[in-house]
């Protein structure tokens, strides 16, 4: 399968070449999800929100808009790739888009655009459905209908091996990154225009 995208991808831009409009395409290299190979003991795209699954690559390319070479630690979610995509190409977005429009930390004009990042998988209300709220730093799940949930120090236990969900001295934080959680989850709902007076 590798191979193949190896092989499609260049020919797509072998064609973008030959058109000679290389330096006025935008070209963006992401995907889905990551895949499990018994990482935390599990194998395939797995349900679970550990780096390995949800951290994913990007890669974009515009000569003369996006610094060749830059890299970038700022947060980032695949539900901001139609407002950014928008924005090169010059276009107002829809105001419903839930994403954040990244075009200033991809050309190099801004460190970060977002604090946060929601991390969902809907499986089933019976067995795995899930959400993650996660920061530079930490990382919270909730799980549905559960009193259990996941919360790890990304910067102490990057392997996300030491689960602080039921550990006392963390419940402050716990509870203070769940509120972060719900704020982010009500920002995600699209508010078309302000009320200004009564009905």
């Amino acid at each position: 399968m590798i191979s193949m995208m190896d092989h499609y991808i260049g020919k797509t831009l072998d064609r973008v070449e030959a058109l000679g409009i290389t330096d006025k395409t935008l070209i963006v290299f992401t995907t889905d999800h990551g895949h499990y190979y018994g990482q935390h003991g599990l194998y395939a795209k797995g349900a679970f929100h550990f780096d390995d699954g949800i951290r994913v690559p990007l890669i974009a390319s515009l000569p003369g808009s996006i610094p060749e070479g830059r890299r970038s630690d700022a947060l980032q979610s695949l539900v901001d790739m139609p407002p950014t995509i928008f924005s090169f190409a010059g276009i107002d977005h829809p105001w419903h888009f839930a994403g954040v429009d990244q075009y200033e930390v991809w050309s190099g004009k801004k460190e970060r655009a977002r604090d946060h990042v929601i991390v969902e998988n809907h499986h089933q209300p019976t067995t795995i459905h899930q959400k993650t709220y996660i920061t530079d730093r930490y990382k919270v799940t909730v799980y549905c209908n559960q009193t259990y949930g996941e919360l790890f120090d990304l910067q102490e236990d990057p392997g996300e091996e030491r689960n602080l969900w039921d550990v006392a001295e963390y419940a402050e934080l716990k509870n203070e990154l769940l509120v972060k959680f719900l704020h982010g989850e009500l920002a995600k709902e699209s508010i078309p225009m302000p009320r200004i007076a009564g009905a």
